[in-house]
């Protein structure tokens, strides 16, 4: 299957998008990832886009859109992929419906994960990091320390990180509004989409994401 994963911050995609990957037997290709390799690798899209970054720009569509292209002709990919984090926007969108039809292909199904605002803030906000070690993740809510403000692992002090305050989400939030969610709409005009609840516990999340996935 040739999956599209989009759903707001806060809606647990790249978790979802490791089980579901795992499940179908595809490749989980993240934009974070992508960026990752081309910049480690030092491809020529990688050193445009580590450019771009160090200059403190946003990254042009065109790379983007070229790693995704790379990514999704390596032989591990064969016979689906889940995209996660990308297309981002419209213009992603149709560079991605453009690409694939040069092959002869098309998109499977777009799986947009459904979050209410107030949770998404609630599920972000309440995040806290160890300074020690940012693997070692709390949250005031759904995962308390023994100690506040301390992690259990190594005794280091919680903290909120910036992109985690709450105006901060709320405008991450508009931000997918404005460029993200329109495409839910581009794609429900081809009949991909298919929404689910992303609340409740990941496993649940995810044996409702097979289940919408297998109908199709």
């Amino acid at each position: 299957m040739r999956i599209v994963l989009v759903g707001p911050p806060g809606a647990g995609k790249g978790t979802q998008a490791a089980y579901l990957a795992k499940n179908l037997s595809i490749p989980h290709i993240s934009t974070g990832d992508l960026f990752r390799a081309n910049i480690s690798q030092g491809t020529p899209l990688g050193v445009q886009a580590q450019e771009y970054m160090r200059a403190g720009r946003l990254v042009p569509d065109e790379v983007t859109i070229g790693m995704a292209k790379d990514r999704m002709h390596q032989p591990d990919a064969e016979q689906g992929f889940l995209l996660d984090g990308f297309p981002r926007n419209l213009a992603q969108a149709e560079a991605l419906d453009a690409s694939l039809k040069q092959d002869g292909l098309r998109l499977d199904a777009v799986l947009d994960l459904e979050v209410p605002e107030d949770e998404v803030v609630k599920r972000i906000a309440g995040r806290r990091i160890c300074r020690n070690d940012s693997s070692h993740v709390f949250h005031v809510a759904y995962n308390q320390p023994q100690t506040e403000g301390v992690c259990d692992a190594c005794g280091g002090e919680l903290y909120q990180r910036d992109d985690d305050r709450e105006d901060t989400v709320r405008k991450r939030l508009e931000v997918y509004h404005t460029e993200t969610e329109p495409i839910i709409d581009y794609y429900k005009a081809q009949g991909l989409v298919v929404t689910i609840s992303a609340l409740g516990k990941v496993a649940e999340v995810t044996q409702r994401a097979m289940e919408a996935l297998q109908s199709r």
